[in-house]
């Protein structure tokens, strides 16, 4: 058998303890156990709301009507559904009075895509004749606001 010199006895020795350190020091550096566990998460509480938009021509003189066309804005992140649409009527001018109006509106149940604009339903708004003088509703900016159920 040959002799091994100083420096191969040395590079030998390294070596082995490399090997122990790495190698044999792995198979005991880890614990065990047992255990379980478990995740949730909570669903959007839905219920949110939309936009409703009427919109129609001006113009308006007694005895006429326009038709209206009833749109929504869903903006939250999950589709909904728009239901029987409600329309009022409001003026800018003290003696224009509402009541001389009349809104309608088809119920739509139309289902509105989270993040979209959509058709919901159409209807008239009509500006009945009254016997009452009625000039007070001229150049009136007539509103018609919309509420769904």
């Amino acid at each position: 058998m040959r002799k091994l010199s100083k420096k191969s006895r040395i590079t030998a020795a390294v070596a082995g303890v490399a090997l122990v350190a790495v190698g044999g020091g792995a198979a005991y550096a880890y614990w065990t156990t047992t255990g379980s566990g478990n995740g949730t998460a909570t669903n959007s509480a839905g219920g949110g709301t939309v936009t409703l938009f009427a919109t129609f021509d001006g113009g308006l003189a007694p005895g006429n009507q326009v038709d209206v066309a009833y749109t929504a804005t869903n903006s939250m992140t999950s589709s909904t559904k728009v239901g029987e649409l409600t329309p009022t009527v409001s003026t800018d001018k003290a003696g224009c009075l509402p009541g001389w109006f009349t809104a309608t509106a088809e119920t739509s149940n139309t289902l509105v895509a989270a993040g979209a604009t959509s058709s919901v339903g159409a209807g008239t708004l009509t500006f009945n004749d009254s016997e009452d003088n009625q000039d007070a509703c001229k150049g009136a900016v007539v509103t018609v606001s919309v509420t769904s159920k």
